[in-house]
């Protein structure tokens, strides 16, 4: 039996990603701060053994039971999935401090604590992997988004400390960093008229968003110790060339 615990499991890449890892044979643990209930139907219909766990991942003492009651009901861990986050778009000089805090707290501060107390089970049975969702806003800055890009930075920092803290007992730690994808983040920022989908398409070589399916399926490559198990410290891009593509617009569009 592999366990692995998902954050962000109720919708998005959290929810695919839980479909994904079902489908690997995982037994799953589903936190998110409002009911999972389409994730159990559609991983429970095939054959996954999962619970949901709902609270604010932000609050250190829920994280703490959860911990507790995963390890009392199956008594492992296998992989760790920080998915959960939040996105916050405004200029940074109209931007007040308790938003920005805000952002930290639930990207960056809450997978700091996931991983502290689901790592001591992997550390104690001396295997583990942990995933976290990072993104290219964590390898590059994107305008408007200081808390945001602020956030991934710092979660791509921890993943690399870990990584080696822990890799020589047996608990690797990686990071994915999607580009854009289509998500129910997406839609509510699009809807506040932030950028259209020809502003993404235009800018990435492949021509299209990142779905939730491409990045769970970097994200089981990243769990799976028999696909990755000298992988540790590494934030993949899953970006359809954004990150590695120097051209200027025209030049981009003239090879489409």
């Amino acid at each position: 039996m592999k366990v692995a615990v998902i954050t962000g499991a109720a919708q998005g890449i959290g929810k695919r990603t839980a479909e994904v890892l079902a489908g690997a044979g995982y037994t799953l643990a589903l936190m998110d701060r409002q009911s999972c209930a389409a994730t159990l139907v559609a991983i429970r219909g095939a054959g996954c053994d999962a619970e949901e766990f709902v609270g604010d991942i932000c609050d250190e003492a829920h994280v703490a039971r959860v911990a507790n009651a995963v390890k009392a009901k199956w008594g492992r861990v296998d992989v760790l999935v920080n998915n959960a986050g939040i996105s916050w778009i405004q200029p940074a000089e109209e931007m007040d401090a308790a938003a920005f805090r805000r952002v930290l707290e639930v990207n960056l501060v809450a997978p700091f604590v996931l991983a502290r107390e689901f790592g001591k089970v992997m550390l104690a049975q001396g295997a583990g992997s942990v995933v976290n969702v990072a993104s290219i806003a964590g390898l590059v800055g994107v305008s408007d988004r200081s808390a945001y890009n602020a956030s991934k930075h710092g979660l791509i920092g921890l993943t690399r400390t870990l990584a080696g803290e822990w890799g020589g007992r047996g608990v690797r730690v990686n990071a994915v960093c999607p580009g854009w994808v289509k998500t129910e983040m997406d839609v509510a920022d699009q809807a506040k008229s932030m950028y259209t989908d020809k502003d993404i398409t235009g800018r990435i070589p492949m021509a299209r968003f990142a779905q939730p399916q491409d990045v769970a399926r970097a994200i089981l490559f990243l769990a799976d110790s028999e696909q990755s198990g000298f992988v540790n410290g590494h934030a993949l891009t899953v970006d359809g060339g954004w990150t590695s593509d120097g051209s200027w617009q025209s030049l981009r569009m003239s090879k489409r």
